[in-house]
């Protein structure tokens, strides 16, 4: 009789193989994504992870479920420009704003024909035979359900900053820029609307408008703007506005309530992070009371 082939692993092979076996028996690794996050955040825990790793995986782990729908600057709160008008009467707001693009569109806002960088302004003041179509970059359109892992890949693929998200129809429904997406992951990004950490949480912009964090105590927003909100429930300011809304605002949405008007400048898709309040004239903040207070018909 032949004698059996020999064995292809060796005795420490074999006790390595048995020791992998009880190891992964052990230390069960993650079946689904509940499993991860519970061990990303058991390792956090421990200090093997830190805060802000943390957060940016589990951002990294919310693109990947996202759509641009769920993150896109709803068209009436976008800030276009109609290449119809007069180039002096909107290059206030577009100082105003301060954003770096702005989607420019013809008729209606349907009909985007491209994108206006602010820098290619500077030509409007040096030359005289300034033409503003000339100036626009390509426009990009993206479906409502892109994936933003998709479209993040395809915004440094191109190196596009802004992409046109329309509907099923063909309409503009609103726009998405890489760094709505970026903020999922890492966090919000400083802009335009940043101010010093150190610095006090309401800061006067001008005359009746100001810029408030959104970690503004309720107690101190009610002292400083002469309301009444209860604390009972939340504890800042920013808790307060989000039950308003029923979810966690958007960039761009705005409420009025209690004689204030407020905007949200700055929110990523688990909380608001910088509010504009604004004081409403009386005669409009005692009507907007009045329709609050009278019964549905």
């Amino acid at each position: 009789m032949s004698e059996p082939p020999p064995s292809r692993f060796t005795a420490s092979q074999k006790r390595k193989s048995i020791l992998e076996r009880l190891t992964a028996f052990i230390f069960r690794e993650p079946e689904n994504r509940e499993e991860l996050l519970e061990a990303l955040q058991e390792a956090h825990s421990r200090n093997l992870l830190d805060a802000d790793a943390l957060s940016m995986i589990e951002g990294v782990l919310q693109v990947s479920e996202l759509r641009a729908r769920d993150l896109m600057v709803p068209r009436t709160q976008a800030d276009m420009i109609d290449i119809a008008e007069p180039v002096e009467s909107w290059i206030s707001r577009v100082i105003e704003t301060a954003h770096s693009r702005f989607p420019v569109y013809e008729g209606n806002r349907d009909h985007v024909i491209g994108i206006l960088l602010a820098k290619d302004l500077l030509r409007y003041y040096t030359e005289e035979d300034f033409d503003l179509r000339s100036m626009l970059r390509p426009a990009v359109y993206i479906p409502e359900s892109k994936p933003l892992n998709v479209l993040l890949r395809d915004f440094r693929a191109n190196r596009n900053h802004m992409a046109i998200v329309v509907d099923e129809y063909g309409g503009v429904a609103g726009l998405i820029t890489i760094e709505d997406v970026l903020e999922q992951i890492v966090g919000d990004i400083e802009d335009e609307y940043d101010f010093d950490e150190e610095a006090d949480n309401i800061v006067v912009e001008q005359g009746d408008r100001f810029r408030v964090k959104a970690l503004t105590e309720i107690e101190a927003f009610n002292e400083a703007f002469g309301t009444t909100f209860s604390d009972h429930e939340f504890d800042t300011i920013g808790g307060l506005i989000t039950d308003h809304f029923g979810r966690v605002p958007r960039r761009g949405d705005r409420i009025e309530i209690d004689g204030l008007r407020v905007e949200v400048l700055r929110a990523d898709a688990r909380q608001v992070h910088l509010l504009q309040v604004s004081r409403l004239p009386k005669t409009v903040a005692r009507e907007f009371a009045e329709s609050a207070a009278r019964p549905p018909q």
